[in-house]
């Protein structure tokens, strides 16, 4: 259900704190200008030392995957026991920042909690990329890693948060069309799905809540070629002609986010057409909560709600005559 006006939701306790020291700071990083690049050297550290979160996994690779015009960084987490499974791992950042390092620990939690290998991809950024690079690149990795699938008992997922969820959406529309392989499940984290269609909690969380209408709408500048763009489906998977037969989906909105109601709305988009889509909302959370987990107890939770998902889905998909 949207939230609406009515019923606004106020952020958790850790989420407060968070945004009373970003707004403390407001005044002073406004005088101070910042170019993409130290954007992008800031945004991508990781929230917990990344030697201690490799710990609990049995091995952490650095590789270079196919994309789509060159060889991509990537990492490959892989946990202790039997594994089974793995995942494409897309991370956020509207398209523009972020990367393996800020998305280490969140990888490394999750193919704990999974069971399954999970692969960390380094897509193309835009501005200098823009669409559809991004999506070229993971189409890229994930024919890539379905050849590579058979280590892990042969089935594949996807995954991944905000700009990255996006882009997860869209390879299990192009899956479905034949354009990779056979999905056991897309995980969404707190997605961007609906482009140029407009959404209630656009308006009651746009403004100080991390996120805002305003900052969503630079990153779409960034990454679109034209205000056309905002309508295909490889944009905005709400356009899509169907959604009928795409792989089942789990989605995890967070609460105090302008992108709440594209999850949930795009998980009542599935329903209607019978692909099975679970929406799990934890309470007081606020966009890129995930990157937080080492003080929001609740990204922590996300995080294992997910690989529980991920663990269910892989073997359901063995149990397949």
């Amino acid at each position: 259900m949207a939230l609406g006006p009515e019923r606004r939701a106020g952020p958790g306790f850790m989420a407060r704190l968070l945004l009373r020291h970003l707004a403390s700071r407001a005044t002073t990083r406004a005088r101070v200008p910042h170019s993409l690049e130290s954007i992008r050297r800031l945004l991508d550290r990781p929230c917990f030392p990344q030697r201690l979160s490799s710990l609990p996994l049995r091995r952490v690779l650095h590789l270079r995957v196919p994309g789509a015009t060159e060889l991509r960084p990537a990492r490959l987490y892989i946990p202790h026991g039997r594994v089974r499974g793995v995942v494409l791992f897309m991370h956020g950042g509207g398209f523009v920042h972020c990367g393996l390092n800020s998305h280490h620990g969140i990888c490394c939690r999750l193919a704990r909690a999974s069971g399954a290998a999970v692969l960390s991809y380094d897509y193309r950024l835009a501005p200098e990329h823009r669409f559809p690079a991004a999506v070229e690149d993971c189409r890229a990795a994930l024919a890539w890693l379905a050849g590579e699938a058979w280590r892990w008992g042969g089935r594949v997922a996807v995954a991944g948060d905000s700009a990255g969820g996006n882009l997860a959406a869209v390879l299990a529309l192009l899956a479905r069309d034949g354009d990779g392989p056979d999905l056991a499940m897309q995980l969404l984290y707190y997605p961007s799905l609906y482009g140029a269609r407009d959404v209630p909690s656009r308006q009651t969380y746009g403004h100080g809540y991390m996120l805002t209408t305003r900052l969503l709408e630079w990153y779409a500048q960034q990454y679109v070629r034209t205000p056309d763009d905002l309508r295909d489906p490889l944009v905005a998977p709400i356009f899509a002609p169907s959604l009928s037969g795409v792989a089942p989906a789990v989605i995890v909105p967070a609460e105090c986010d302008p992108l709440h109601d594209e999850g949930t709305g795009y998980a009542e988009a599935l329903r209607a057409v019978g692909v099975p889509a679970t929406v799990r909302c934890f309470p007081g959370t606020i966009h890129g909560y995930l990157n937080l987990y080492s003080i929001m107890p609740w990204g922590k939770a996300a995080i294992r709600f997910g690989g529980r998902q991920l663990r269910a889905a892989f073997a359901d998909s063995r149990a397949r005559p």
